[in-house]
């Protein structure tokens, strides 16, 4: 950390202890104000997203899809991180469109939110179109990663879906940050 910056930091959170030892008895004895809770951000340990990021505006199936992926999250016993993961997985994969066989446009036999291939194990066409079944075959693939929580997204994404494009998922990272954010305690 360079030193204008820490002694930046140290003069900021200096004035904030002398601001509470002033304020902290006046505001002991001021009346009590009604006000309704604020949401709080949540730090994590997650690094931040990498990269330019992309935004597409959801339309109700995607954002049905995009519950779908945090109540099987849920289900799994894991973390907002994870649900981040997964979709911001899907919006690359499929733009969180449950895809079934595009014929001559298809990726091999790809379906589903994920582009999962029954070819390679990831069940049948039925199983991988079913969004639970498919997101939690992601999470299985997952929780194998070690240290994924900690990991860049794109890297953790890439080690599961083992993508042409690798690096892709990274620009996904904000909007699936923002839409767990607003749908995990919905």
């Amino acid at each position: 950390m360079n030193t204008i910056f820490r002694k930046s930091m140290l003069s900021v959170a200096g004035l904030a202890f002398a601001g509470g030892v002033f304020a902290g008895p006046i505001a002991a004895h001021a009346n009590p104000v009604d006000a309704k809770p604020v949401a709080v951000a949540v730090q994590t340990n997650a690094p931040k997203p990498q990269g330019d990021q992309s935004h597409i505006t959801l339309n109700d199936e995607q954002t049905a899809n995009v519950k779908a992926i945090i109540a099987a999250t849920k289900k799994a016993g894991l973390p907002e991180r994870a649900a981040v993961i997964s979709i911001a997985t899907s919006l690359q994969e499929s733009k969180l469109e449950n895809l079934g066989h595009l014929g001559d446009m298809n990726d091999h036999d790809s379906l589903g939110l994920f582009q999962q291939r029954p070819s390679s194990g990831w069940g049948t066409p039925e199983q991988i179109t079913d969004p639970e079944y498919s997101t939690t075959a992601f999470l299985k693939g997952l929780k194998q990663v070690d240290g994924w929580q900690d990991m860049p997204l794109t890297d953790a994404a890439q080690t599961v879906q083992v993508s042409a494009y690798p690096d892709a998922y990274a620009q996904w990272e904000q909007q699936a940050t923002d839409l767990v954010g607003q749908h995990w305690n919905s």
